[in-house]
């Protein structure tokens, strides 16, 4: 009697040479994965050489189910690259469901001390080492030189380049020194962009100057600092290379990058299926190319299924056995994969479960220390407070004696940062409809992304037509007009903006 297999282990069953060739293929892949359990096909595909995988805030349904998830991974392969997207601030994945108990890169950036950059980085380091994920695709390292970017602002440490790369070389000591690999982002700069890369191809047009004393500079910082890893971005930089986007740039990547700057490090991927990477070449021919240009491990994205993953795998091979690809390349991203995993060993399934009884994970809502000097958890509101912008009329209005309502105008978010939880809405019930505002009250109008189209303006002027005392407030990026402007939206720093608009902190 044949012996009936599974699609995925029918295509990993392959005659010996292409099947050592699929192996180190499969090594230098990390794909994500739908659902809150892991499925067959992933661990399928660790048996046949995966080296990583990715987990999204759609991988999270809840703490225990998070711990259980992180453990099941570990104990089929151990020594597996777990990576996750925690930023804190705005970009968290482990706190998907209640928003990030940082404050975020914009707040710590203008608070200006390092140390309690690194101690946020600590902070969260500790909590992901004790789920066993070895790998934080962080910090974001962009000089925000463009103030209406779409998916960089309040993710960077500010629009200086000096004082964003002080702060990323403090923010991956605060993250290695914990154990888990960090990931400067986005190389060679995302901050002087107007377009998400999610959804199309941004041009960067600086002159090469300006990108050597702006762009370049806290990626020198990151060499310096001997961060672990990269990641690429999907732009196109027409003074580096006007006809490759950085992703697919052996310039950017092999002469840039490794030649000029000296990193010896891994090189990652930003996720292969944003439209700046693959919407003209399909996933499979993006990671080919990102392969030949230089990059080790490829981020194929959120909702890779096992019928992309082996498409992939079949292109790589193919690539490789058609010429394209030197098997030399292949197997130097493989080893660089490799020395990553040796260099930050992760917890393991009996370990994580071991911290999960002593209550040192950090999933319950609750900040666990990191046990540093200038704990970042140890920040209170009238600390975060000291980073946001507060107008004259904003005091005059915090000065007043009326009851407060907050409004909260909700509007999208980009994908990095997702459907997370943010600003008052997020932190008290007492947020109220435009129609619900009480007769003589003050009112606080809070959205972020706050062009002259933001409807949080249509909102604001019906309300003070109607007769109230009414600011507008900002929690992202300052775009103009606003009031008060918080830098961000996480958890603990729309707590303290909370705080401030019911007067129980000073601005």
């Amino acid at each position: 009697m044949d012996t009936i297999q599974s699609p995925a282990t029918q295509s990993f069953a392959t005659r010996p040479a292409r099947d050592h060739l699929r192996r180190l293929a499969a090594g230098t892949l990390m794909p994500g994965f739908t659902g809150i359990a892991v499925p067959v096909w992933i661990l399928e595909a660790y048996d046949a050489g995966l080296a990583a995988v990715c987990l999204y805030g759609t991988n999270v349904a809840s703490p225990v189910q998070l711990r259980e998830l992180c453990a099941g991974l570990r104990a089929h392969s151990p020594n597996t690259l777990i990576a996750v997207d925690e930023e804190g601030g705005d970009v968290t994945r482990l706190h998907y469901l209640t928003g990030s108990t940082q404050p975020g890169n914009a707040v710590l950036g203008r608070l200006d001390d390092v140390e309690l950059t690194a101690a946020s980085a600590s902070a969260i380091g500790h909590e992901l080492a004790g789920l066993g994920i070895n790998v934080n695709l962080a910090p974001d390292a962009d000089v925000n030189s463009a103030p209406d970017n779409p998916v960089i602002g309040v993710r960077s440490f500010g629009a200086e380049p000096d004082l964003v790369a002080r702060h990323t070389a403090a923010w991956i000591r605060g993250l290695e020194d914990a154990g888990v690999a960090s990931c400067a982002k986005h190389f060679p700069g995302h901050g002087d962009t107007t377009t998400d890369s999610h959804l199309a191809l941004p041009r960067v047009t600086a002159d090469a100057a300006t990108l050597d004393a702006r762009e370049l500079v806290p990626f020198r910082a990151l060499v310096a600092a001997r961060g672990a890893t990269v990641m690429t971005s999907h732009i196109l930089v027409e003074a580096l290379d006007p006809d490759h986007p950085a992703t697919f740039s052996s310039r950017i990547l092999q002469d840039l990058l490794r030649r000029d700057m000296g990193f010896d490090g891994l090189i990652i991927t930003d996720a292969l299926d944003m439209a700046g990477a693959s919407a003209q070449t399909g996933i499979p021919e993006a990671a080919v190319r990102a392969l030949m240009a230089g990059a080790d491990l490829l981020c194929l994205g959120s909702e890779t299924g096992p019928a992309l993953f082996e498409q992939t795998l079949t292109a790589i091979a193919d690539a490789v056995e058609g010429g394209r690809l030197p098997m030399e390349r292949l197997a130097d991203a493989v080893a660089r994969t490799a020395a990553l995993s040796a260099r930050f060993p992760a917890a393991g399934a009996a370990e994580i479960q071991e911290a999960a009884v002593r209550g040192q994970l950090g999933l319950r809502g609750e900040p666990q220390r990191s046990g540093v000097p200038g704990d970042a958890n140890a920040l209170d509101g009238e600390r975060i407070a000291e980073a946001f912008e507060v107008s004259e009329a904003a005091q005059r209005w915090l000065a007043r004696a009326e009851p407060v309502a907050i409004v909260q105008v909700e509007t999208g978010s980009n994908f990095a940062v997702g459907r997370v939880p943010w600003g008052p809405a997020a932190t008290t019930s007492e947020v109220v409809r435009e129609g619900e505002v009480p007769d003589g009250a003050r009112v606080a109008v809070v959205g972020r992304g706050l062009d002259a189209e933001h409807p949080l303006w249509t909102v604001f002027a019906r309300l003070r037509a109607e007769g109230h005392a009414v600011i507008a407030v900002e929690c992202g990026w300052p775009r103009g007009g606003a009031d008060i402007v918080t830098y961000g939206a996480s958890l603990t720093v729309s707590q303290a903006l909370t705080a401030l608009l019911n007067g129980s902190t000073k601005a």
